[in-house]
């Protein structure tokens, strides 16, 4: 979604819920469309709690089982923005937030976000390393990939980078290391 359509939703989304919330109340009375808006707040924080264990619980099998939990990862984040959305007063809110309460949807949204990105597997721990040409489109991009030689690497801290928080003493001490080392 582009950048320059957030503004315009954020100035449609309140005029869309005042305008709900007025045909509303005039149809069932001010007070029920405020017992529904309460209502499906706590619906709405009851089924956060329901499908964010089941998701965490997901999410804990597919890592134990050594893959990487990309989609468990996103269907995470879309029940947490239907949370927001459920929590926010509001019909239109309500609407959106339920429909990503349906898994269905939520994989037809990941479907078109594994579409648009490129993934890449780094494997962990002992005998870990990177799987060359483990991405989406199947193809080997090595060229993607930097590889430093040991001359071209040091792994002692370079003194004179601003991000450096060592003390003076400590970076004359570095500073030996690397004459040394040469």
């Amino acid at each position: 979604m582009p950048f320059s359509i957030i503004p315009f939703m954020l100035l449609l989304i309140p005029i869309l819920e005042i305008g709900v919330f007025i045909a509303v109340g005039g149809q069932i009375g001010v007070f029920y469309t405020l017992g529904m808006i309460f209502l499906t707040a706590i619906f709405g924080s009851i089924l956060l709690r329901w499908q964010g264990f089941q998701v965490l619980n997901k999410l804990q099998a597919v890592s134990a089982a050594g893959k990487v939990p990309g989609k468990e990862l996103v269907h995470g984040a879309m029940i947490l923005v239907a949370g927001v959305l459920l929590l926010t007063p509001g019909f239109v809110t309500d609407s959106l937030g339920f429909l990503l309460f349906v898994p269905g949807i939520r994989n037809v949204i990941w479907n078109f976000i594994a579409s648009k990105i490129k993934f890449a597997s780094f494997g962990g721990g002992l005998g870990g390393g990177m799987n060359r040409g483990d991405y989406s489109s199947g193809a080997n991009r090595s060229d993607d990939v930097v590889d430093l030689n040991p001359d071209e690497f040091s792994d002692i801290p370079n003194p004179d980078t601003p991000w450096n928080k060592q003390t003076k003493d400590t970076n004359t001490d570095i500073q030996k290391k690397r004459i040394d080392k040469e």
